[in-house]
């Protein structure tokens, strides 16, 4: 007979070994890793009974801060990788999808939660708020590449790939004001005297500005350490330490956490902060590499053991009320939402489609559920609010990866044909208006 750790020892070596190799079969494939992975939970845990059941529900706190390490890893790891510096035009996407885009989900997918699954004010909310934002984790597939280490590096992120990064970035950050207005009025009720002014004056702008100026602080800090330190022992980009993003990462996130500002954004703040303090230097390739596959490795467990809460039951009391929503949100609220925000600026129609569309849902998701039902006053509709947002999650995971890889590659075909076009067989693929 097998024993249950020989069969676990031996599944997670095959899973870290597929994750490695997975991305790169799978490049122009119409399936995703994240796909899988998914899938390989459902039956695994399907199949063998006697595994310990993945509820989210049953373990709240080791939900919370698995989703938690996760998606700030990724965060750190989409801010290393953007060649482009933040500035006001040069990321007219970024803001258009956060400023219009975002608040626009929320606002639709807060209505259908309250017209057609019935469900209260805050809850409907809290859905809305948990899913407006793009993952920063599932939607790599989608994002920059590695970080570049030449001038020219900024030239080659084409406004998809670099709009659907910065929007990962950052929304994930963005959308914890909503969350907190969520459990606020789960506590105190609707009525905004009872929560509006320290909602607005903490949640929103305290917790913001903190994140930000934290992000930038700690930033400036740690690449004055990894780069012009006056001692050669401590000035790690010569010493190619990748592991010290994760010394970055948990810096920034445990800083601005402990005077209350939003942890998420501060990592992002940072990444791209230590990025264009020295844009082109090759260190920047070896932290990103490291946290690449630190995220790869905690997205196949994650995905793993949500794929075995589906199997066991999680999406039970699924109907078809639950099932319209997901699709409306998925292929009317998110996509008309992204196309009215980016309406009148930079992006061709194809690049406007493309970002628009793949604004994915994932780990973050789960992770604000899972914080919000531990911190608010939800009730008894836990369970249905972990099946509505699952549901929406595992949809996306498999929409977005059904499509990803045929999409993408077609808009780097015409964009490649465009560059030839315009500029002969040396010329460079144009960023906009394809």
């Amino acid at each position: 007979m097998f024993e249950a750790p020989s069969i676990v020892f031996a599944a997670a070596g095959a899973a870290v070994f597929a994750a490695a190799v997975l991305p790169r079969l799978l490049s122009r494939a119409p399936v995703s890793m994240p796909m899988v992975f998914l899938a390989a939970g459902a039956l695994t845990f399907g199949l063998l009974g006697h595994l310990p059941d993945p509820d989210p529900l049953a373990f709240p706190e080791f939900t919370t801060h698995l989703t938690e390490v996760c998606v700030i890893i990724s965060l750190m790891g989409a801010g290393l990788a953007l060649d482009r510096p933040i500035g006001w035009r040069r990321w007219a996407t970024t803001w258009r999808m956060l400023g219009v885009a975002m608040p626009l989900c929320i606002l639709g997918l807060t209505l259908l939660g309250l017209g057609v699954l019935g469900l209260g004010l805050a809850a409907a909310l809290l859905v809305a708020a948990a899913l407006a934002p793009t993952d920063p984790v599932l939607a790599s597939e989608v994002q920059v590449g590695e970080p570049a280490d030449e001038e020219e590096g900024t030239d080659r992120e084409d406004e998809i790939r670099f709009g659907l990064t910065s929007e990962a970035g950052l929304n994930d950050g963005l959308a914890f004001p909503f969350v907190y207005l969520a459990i606020s009025i789960s506590l105190v009720g609707v009525e905004p005297a009872a929560w509006f002014r320290e909602w607005f004056a903490v949640d929103v702008l305290w917790r913001i500005g903190t994140g930000v100026l934290v992000g930038v602080c700690m930033g400036k800090l740690l690449a004055l350490v990894f780069f012009s330190s006056r001692h050669k022992s401590i000035r790690l980009a010569e010493h190619s330490e990748g592991f010290v993003a994760l010394a970055a990462t948990f810096l920034a996130y445990g800083t601005t956490e402990l005077i209350e500002g939003y942890g998420f954004v501060a990592v992002f703040v940072c990444a791209v902060t230590i990025r264009a303090a020295e844009h082109t230097h090759g260190y920047h390739r070896v932290l990103h590499s490291y946290v690449e596959q630190l995220e790869r490795l905690m997205t196949v467990i994650i995905l793993v053991l949500f794929g075995g809460a589906i199997a066991r039951g999680l999406l039970s009391g699924i109907g078809w009320p639950e099932v319209a929503v997901a699709l409306a949100f998925l292929l009317v609220v998110r996509p008309l939402a992204g196309w009215i925000g980016l309406a009148g600026g930079k992006t061709g129609p194809r690049e406007r489609i493309a970002i628009a569309f793949f604004g994915i849902r994932g780990i973050g998701s789960l992770y604000y559920l899972a914080y919000a039902l531990g911190e608010g006053g939800f009730g008894g509709q836990a369970e249905r609010l972990w099946a509505i947002v699952g549901l929406v999650v595992a949809s996306s995971i498999v929409l977005h990866g059904v499509t990803t890889a045929p999409v993408m590659n077609r808009l780097d075909r015409l964009r490649e044909r465009e560059a030839v076009r315009k500029f002969g067989d040396e010329g460079q693929a144009p960023k906009t208006a394809i």
